[in-house]
């Protein structure tokens, strides 16, 4: 009886220890699955913020895009900004040159305009003398016409 009671206590430790290690791999397990189950929710969130991220990307690259074309759209437009300046600094130099030939030109008659002006005042002037000695000799012949006459 002794040996039965022995084998009992035996077996009924064996078993406790069984329980005991079941219970461990038990725990374990649920340990594990804990784990397994915050992995999946961390694999969740990440993918959430790479999703984000590429979203994120996308958006930027758009603006990206859109500021490139832009800049082009304004560098065009400031080339033909500059080229029209040229253009107008090119035609005001030929304006401001022709305007001094002009001046140069209108000097140049002013002065003609004296010179001649000044020869006609000579010549109004010889013309008064011609035709006060006209008059002279037109009041002389006729006081040499009246005197032949008498």
């Amino acid at each position: 009886m002794d040996a039965i009671r022995k084998k009992m206590q035996s077996l009924k430790a064996e078993t406790d220890n069984l329980y005991a290690t079941i219970q461990r791999f038990e725990d374990a397990t649920k340990e594990s699955n804990r784990l397994a189950d915050q992995a999946d929710a961390d694999i969740r969130d990440y993918g959430k913020k790479v999703h984000n991220l590429e979203i994120e990307f996308d958006e930027t690259n758009d603006k990206l895009s859109k500021a490139t074309e832009s800049l082009e759209c304004k560098e065009k437009n400031l080339k033909e900004v500059e080229a029209d300046v040229a253009a107008l600094t090119r035609r005001i130099m030929l304006m401001e040159e022709e305007a001094k030939k002009s001046d140069e030109n209108l000097a140049a008659t002013i002065t003609k305009l004296a010179v001649t002006s000044k020869e006609a005042d000579n010549i109004l002037k010889k013309v008064k003398v011609f035709e006060s000695k006209c008059m002279n000799n037109e009041v002389t012949i006729e006081e040499y016409d009246k005197n032949l006459r008498q």
